[in-house]
């Protein structure tokens, strides 16, 4: 038998270990796939920084060359005209639950706009991206599915 004490600090670290994993799943390397054509179109890594979630375009998938190098020309911010391949598309996300990041904003680098957004995590290899402005009812969802190729 355990005495009470030393079983109560024993939940505690079990309890925070669960609650750091979660907190900890959306890091890695995620396959984006366009919601209208269903392609893949490129890897995005997720990473920390501080308590926020940030990710980062990595790989384009692509067949042309050409895209591979592609610039934003449409962004109004300092990402203008840079190269998306290594550009930060997500950005400041919160841990809000266990399976859920709020408070962030996303950029679509084919238009150039940036928006509100929020990461749930459907299962440990698939999250659910919804973009949108204003309210969440006014917005695109994407599923991205994590880069088991790491």
């Amino acid at each position: 038998m355990i005495p009470l004490p030393k079983l109560i600090v024993l939940l505690g670290v079990l309890i925070l270990g669960v609650h750091v994993t979660h907190a900890q799943s959306l890091v890695g390397k995620w396959k984006t796939v366009d919601d209208v054509t269903g392609e893949t179109k490129g890897v995005v890594e997720f990473y920390m920084n501080g308590d926020k979630i940030y990710g980062k375009v990595v790989e384009i998938l692509h067949p042309d060359p050409k895209k591979q190098t592609e610039i934003c020309s449409n962004c109004k911010d300092e990402r203008k005209d840079q190269q998306i391949l290594g550009m930060v598309i997500l950005k400041n996300f919160m841990h809000a639950d266990s399976d859920y990041y709020r408070g962030g904003k996303v950029l679509d680098p084919e238009n150039g706009k940036e928006y509100q957004c929020y990461i749930k995590m459907l299962d440990t290899n698939k999250l659910k991206l919804r973009g949108f402005v204003g309210i969440p009812l006014l917005g695109r969802t994407q599923y991205w599915y994590r880069d088991t190729a790491q």
